[in-house]
């Protein structure tokens, strides 16, 4: 037997036995039965207690954050939590904190996938991938749309997202009741009035849907001085970083339930997006919230080399969209 599981049995059987009054013995006889001393015994006593009074303090911690960010991870919220815990003499390393978690049910499960919103299957023009062999290095250079479908009673709404691709920051977005442009152009028309000033040329790069070919939505785009990329091979690693923000809306902040009206799905939509911008850190952004990332003066801080677009192969790297 390992001797961390020794150390458990003989103070349990201790406890075990004084709790039960099998017998009126001292807790020195008993500690001495185990060749071990009473004071040994009250300090593995205390040790406990404080285990579970700061386990208790890093649950209520967590259900905290995840009222603003439901679907926070383990290793998000073990950077979160540094700060409070440190503040409160704690020391907790994530394989604890996961422990902590999973002993109170309280591990995020991955949801199930979401079906594809593309329409593709078109005779509107479609534009170059643009981004292949290009190294983004800042924000306001490339916007990155997608849409994805929220549930909503018996039917569905139609979330369309604009992110700046090197912040993460979500800087258009608009949710509609049908699977039109309109939507996609309110999202643009977000992305337009929120980003006046830029010093390069910005990039907005979409899937091929006919929302994103669509007359309005391309005049808009080239009235702006904007230049206009799309996927080629209709492979979404092509658009990842789109993908990945619904993925995170999703999950993170749970977009994927049922929603009773539209209403209610507006204000949730609304909610999630403010929070994702400014609280949801990013290992991306060197663990920076979007906000922060995008009014940063200074490179980002990456594990990885910056993300370079192959025409001769895309690069499946999720772990940069962290």
């Amino acid at each position: 037997m390992k001797r961390a599981n020794q150390k458990k049995v003989w103070h349990q059987t201790v406890l075990n036995l004084r709790e039960n009054e099998i017998a009126k013995v001292s807790v020195g006889s008993l500690c001495r039965l185990f060749g071990v001393s009473r004071q040994a015994f009250h300090a593995r006593k205390q040790r406990a207690q404080r285990s579970v009074s700061h386990a208790m303090l890093v649950l209520d911690l967590v259900t905290a954050l995840r009222r603003d960010v439901p679907g926070l991870g383990t290793r998000k919220l073990h950077l979160l939590l540094a700060e409070p815990l440190a503040k409160s003499g704690i020391k907790l390393g994530r394989d604890k904190l996961h422990k902590i978690l999973y002993n109170h049910a309280m591990v995020i499960r991955q949801g199930r996938q979401v079906p594809q919103t593309t329409d593709s299957n078109h005779r509107l023009q479609r534009y170059p991938n643009l981004l292949i062999d290009r190294v983004i290095n800042a924000p306001k250079q490339v916007w990155v749309s997608d849409i994805t479908y929220l549930y909503i009673g018996l039917g569905f709404g139609y979330l369309s997202l604009i992110t700046d691709a090197y912040s993460k920051l979500i800087v258009g977005y608009c949710l509609h009741p049908f699977l039109t442009a309109e939507g996609s152009l309110k999202a643009l028309d977000m992305a337009l009035s929120t980003n006046l000033e830029r010093e390069d040329e910005l990039i907005h790069h979409s899937d091929r849907g006919s929302q994103y070919c669509s007359f309005d939505y391309v005049r808009k785009l080239k009235g702006a001085n904007i230049l206009i990329s799309m996927t080629q091979q209709g492979d979404p690693y092509e658009n990842a970083i789109a993908e990945r923000v619904n993925g995170i809306l999703k999950t993170d902040f749970r977009l994927n339930r049922v929603f009773v009206t539209f209403e209610e799905a507006e204000k949730a939509v609304e909610k999630s997006i403010y929070n994702y911008n400014h609280l949801r850190p990013h290992m991306s952004c060197g663990y920076m919230t979007p906000v922060m990332a995008h009014k940063s003066e200074q490179p980002l801080k990456k594990h990885w080399k910056p993300k370079v677009y192959k025409r001769s192969k895309v690069v499946r790297d999720q772990g940069q969209f962290g």
